[in-house]
């Protein structure tokens, strides 16, 4: 357990400190296009940990049922032939190497493990080290030290996961932590077996120790991948209505200045005319400067003419789905009634 755990510190120091910023210059935008530099990325990563995992199980060599040439299914008369097999292979007597004695011994311990039942089970599930210490399986104490590993992992990826633009990798790492976790206490408590089919000479230890290697890779790929594919949601609405407000100020601006064209229009066939006396009252007329006024105070987004005051139109409530389609049917109606009035009084004039 204390060589994972230093094995692991180092990984996570070695990623952090190398791997994270070669795989932010593969990512730096404009450096390749998107898709290339996640693929570059990634492929950085897997090619990373397959090495360093390969030098890792190479330095702890070959495990129990490797030496002894059996699977992790084979039963007692099974360890046995393969034990009678080998030993007359690698017998002092018959072995001229200079470690000969030396490999006698280790596949006469590798037996002695794997022919007795509880030992065996102690193997599988903490590995040499545990056979050497003659540890024996306490539930409780192993869901303790498997809680405290994940809960340190877990701090330490939320510490490096800070930040809107980390939320997604944070997410994907903690989502990777919990199946890590579930899968590392079935094993353990063998609610899971593994098939004799799947790696069948790998023992649930080892297992667990290939995960927890390959965790820290996991991480800073998912830290990398994660600040790329982020989007500023907010930050992109706040400039879209502020183009928005921009464009909303010039077309007032133009409307107003049609509506001054008008005005002087108006008053200039004014003057030329002389309308006839007449004793009858004449009927009120629509008027293109209350018309051109009520479409002004619309697109400002405050009341029309003779209507009670209402919120003015801001760059904050400008995309209000129902307020911005009040907004567009009022200028459609506002725009219609102000070119039938403009050629009412091209005709007329």
């Amino acid at each position: 357990m204390a060589a994972d755990e230093s094995s692991s510190l180092f990984s996570f120091f070695f990623y952090v400190m190398v791997v994270y910023p070669a795989a932010n210059w593969l990512l730096k935008p404009g450096r390749f296009p998107k898709g290339k530099a996640i693929l570059y990325t990634a492929g950085m990563l897997v090619a990373i940990a397959a090495v360093k995992t390969g030098l890792e199980v190479a330095e702890r060599g070959p495990n129990y049922y490797s030496l002894l040439n059996v699977s992790r299914g084979s039963n007692s008369l099974d360890v046995k032939r393969a034990y009678k097999k080998m030993s007359l292979e690698v017998h002092p007597d018959k072995n001229p190497r200079a470690t000969a004695a030396d490999d006698f011994a280790k596949l006469k311990e590798v037996y002695d493990v794997l022919l007795d039942p509880e030992r065996r089970d102690v193997y599988n599930r903490f590995g040499e080290d545990g056979v050497k210490s003659n540890k024996h399986v306490d539930e409780y104490r192993m869901l303790l030290e498997i809680a405290v590993f994940y809960v340190a992992w877990g701090v330490m990826a939320f510490l490096l996961t800070l930040g809107k633009a980390s939320a997604a990798a944070r997410q994907w790492i903690f989502t990777g932590q919990i199946a890590m976790f579930v899968v590392e206490v079935l094993l353990m408590l063998h609610e899971l077996q593994l098939p004799d089919w799947f790696l069948p000479q790998t023992t649930e230890h080892e297992l667990i120790v290939l995960m927890h290697s390959l965790f820290p890779a996991y991480l800073n790929g998912c830290r990398c991948i994660g600040n790329v594919l982020y989007v500023d949601l907010e930050e992109q609405t706040k400039q879209l209505l502020l183009a928005l407000h921009e464009q909303n100020k010039n077309l007032i601006e133009a409307l107003g200045n049609l509506h001054r064209a008008i005005l002087d229009k108006v008053d200039s066939s004014a003057k030329d005319r002389r309308p006839a006396a007449s004793t009858t009252p004449a009927q009120p007329k629509v008027s293109v400067t209350e018309k051109l006024r009520e479409l002004e105070q619309t697109l400002k987004g405050g009341p029309l003419l003779g209507q009670p005051q209402g919120p003015q139109l801001t760059p904050a409530n400008f995309l209000m789905p129902q307020n911005q389609r009040q907004s567009n049917l009022g200028l459609y109606v506002m725009l219609a009634v102000y070119i039938g009035a403009y050629y009412l009084f091209q005709g007329t004039s």
